[in-house]
C-alpha cells in the first residue's frame, strides 16, 4: 500500500473528510548575470499537503516527512476544538473523469539534462549579443512534476505536467541614460520554445531605446505591448473578478454584474484548455473539472471565478478555479488552495501593431512596465513605471525612444477608452504570478508624468 493510501486510509478513519495532495517537482534554474551562465541549480522535492474535515471544521498540514505523516495528522487533530466550524461548507469533490489535454506534457522537457538546460540559455544569450548591448541578464527555469490529488470521496487524480519560460534583460549603457530591452517566452514543450526570439526581443527593445528623449507630462494614447498588458492583468485587473474580492465588495465592478465595462470588442476570458498555456489543465487543484470561462463578453461583465471555499461561503458552486501555485510555475502542495483563473485571455483584434502606431496621432509604444500595483482597488486606480521600451509616437510614425514616465490611472476608465486590439496574441507570465495570453492593446487619453 502505497503512502498516500495509507494516508488517505488513516485520515478516513479519524474525521469527515480530507483531501491529500503530493507533488514531486523537479527544477532546473540556470541563471545569467554579466552576459555569462553563472549557476545551473537542480531542485527535486517531494511535498504533501493535507486538508482535515470534521464537524465542518478544517485544519490543514504540510510536510516532507513521510515517515511521521500519519503521527502529525493525530497530533494536529488535537487542536481541532479551538477552531470555528465553517457552517456553510457542503463537502468535497467526488471522483470525476479527467482527460490529458494537449500542450503540456512533453518527455523532452521531463527528461532534459542540466547540459541541454545550458545550451538552450547559452543560446538565448547569444541570440542578445550586439555591440551595443553591454550586459545581459536573465534566466532559464524548467520544470516537470508528478501531480496527486486524492480525497475521502473516491477522487483520485494524478497528472505529469512540464513547463519551460526564460527570460532576457539586455542592458546598454551608450547612450546618454542606461536603457534595457526585455525578452520573453513561456510555454509547456520544447518544440514551441522560442529560444533565439527571447534575446531578439530583448537586443531590439534595448537598442531602440538608446538616446531617449524626455517625455512632457500629458495625455497620450498608448500602445501597450503584450508584456505590459501581463503586468496590468496580473497586477491590477485580475483581482475584480475574484470572486471573493467581488461579493465582499472590495471589487471596482462589484456593482457592474451584467453591465458593459468596457468596448464591445474586448473578450477577457479565463480558457483552462488552450494548448501551451501555463496554466492549462482539466482538473483544478482541488478536483473540479476546469471549463472556459467568460469574465467580459463583448464588454459586457458576465462572471468571477472561484474555488470551493469561496464558493459555499456565498451559496454558489465553483468554478473550478481552485489553485494551489508553484513557484516559479506549475503546481504546489498547498493544503488550501487559492482562487485564480488557470489563463486569463485577451481575445485577438482585428489590428497589426504597425497599424495600430499607423493610427495614433500623438502617443506611446510602451514595451514593459515596473512596480505595477493598485492603488485604491475598490475605486480601480492604479499606478505603474515606464522604464525603458518606450517610442514616442506622432502622426503615425515613431519618432524615436522616451524616457522613463509614471502612469497613475484608473481601470473602469482604462477599459472603456480602449480603441484598438492587437492580433498578436503572446503567452505571457510574469514572475511568479499569473499566467496570462494576450495582444497588444492601445489605450487612449492616458495621463503620463515625466519622471
Amino acid at each position: 500500500m502505497s503512502i498516500i493510501d495509507q494516508v488517505l486510509n488513516h485520515s478516513k478513519e479519524l474525521v469527515d473528510e480530507c483531501d491529500i495532495v503530493f507533488i514531486e517537482k523537479n527544477i532546473t534554474t540556470v541563471r545569467i548575470t554579466d552576459s555569462k551562465i553563472v549557476e545551473v541549480k537542480q531542485n527535486f522535492d517531494k511535498n504533501y499537503g493535507i486538508r482535515l474535515i470534521k464537524n465542518k471544521k478544517i485544519i490543514t498540514i504540510q510536510t516532507t516527512d513521510e515517515k511521521n505523516i500519519k503521527k502529525s495528522i493525530t497530533d494536529n487533530l488535537t487542536t481541532i476544538k479551538d477552531i470555528k466550524p465553517r457552517k456553510f461548507w457542503k463537502g468535497l469533490p467526488h471522483k470525476t473523469t479527467s482527460k490529458k489535454l494537449d500542450g503540456t506534457f512533453d518527455k523532452k522537457l521531463y527528461h532534459i539534462s542540466g547540459s541541454n538546460s545550458m545550451d538552450i540559455a547559452q543560446n538565448m544569450i547569444n541570440s542578445a549579443k550586439n555591440n551595443k548591448i553591454d550586459t545581459i541578464t536573465g534566466s532559464l527555469n524548467i520544470v516537470s512534476e508528478n501531480f496527486t490529488l486524492v480525497n475521502s470521496n473516491g477522487l483520485d487524480f494524478k497528472d505529469k505536467s512540464t513547463y519551460i519560460s526564460g527570460i532576457i534583460n539586455a542592458e546598454s549603457e551608450q547612450g546618454n541614460i542606461p536603457v534595457s530591452g526585455i525578452g520573453h517566452s513561456s510555454c509547456r514543450t520544447l518544440s514551441n520554445f522560442s529560444t533565439e526570439q527571447i534575446g531578439r526581443d530583448a537586443k531590439d527593445m534595448c537598442i531602440k531605446s538608446i538616446n531617449p528623449q524626455k517625455i512632457d507630462s500629458n495625455n497620450y494614447s498608448i500602445i501597450f505591448e503584450q508584456y505590459s498588458v501581463g503586468e496590468l492583468l496580473a497586477f491590477v485587473m485580475a483581482s475584480n473578478f475574484n470572486f471573493k474580492v467581488f461579493s465582499e465588495k472590495k471589487s471596482c465592478f462589484s456593482d457592474k454584474l451584467n453591465e458593459h465595462v468596457s468596448i464591445n470588442e474586448f473578450n477577457l476570458i479565463d480558457d483552462p484548455h488552450i494548448p501551451e498555456g501555463i496554466g492549462t489543465k482539466f482538473i483544478d487543484d482541488e478536483g473540479v473539472e476546469t471549463k472556459k470561462n467568460n469574465i467580459i463578453e463583448k464588454g459586457v461583465f458576465k462572471n468571477t471565478f472561484s474555488n470551493l471555499f469561496d464558493s459555499y461561503k456565498e451559496g454558489t458552486k465553483s468554478t473550478g478555479n481552485a489553485s494551489r501555485i508553484g513557484s516559479p510555475m506549475g503546481r504546489s502542495a498547498e493544503p488550501i488552495p487559492i482562487s485564480s483563473p488557470h489563463n486569463l485571455k485577451v481575445e485577438n483584434g482585428e489590428s497589426s501593431q504597425e497599424e495600430m502606431i499607423k493610427n495614433t496621432k500623438h502617443g506611446l509604444l510602451i514595451g514593459r512596465l515596473w512596480y505595477t500595483y493598485a492603488v485604491n482597488p475598490i475605486k480601480g486606480d492604479f499606478s505603474c513605471t515606464a522604464r525603458s521600451g518606450i517610442q514616442i509616437i506622432e502622426n503615425g510614425e515613431i519618432k524615436g525612444p522616451g524616457k522613463s514616465v509614471r502612469i497613475i490611472h484608473n481601470l473602469p476608465a482604462m477599459l472603456k477608452n480602449i480603441s484598438e486590439i492587437g492580433n498578436n496574441q503572446k503567452n505571457i507570465i510574469q514572475w511568479a504570478s499569473l499566467p496570462s495570453i494576450t495582444p497588444s492593446i492601445k489605450v487612449e487619453n492616458i495621463k503620463v508624468d515625466s519622471i
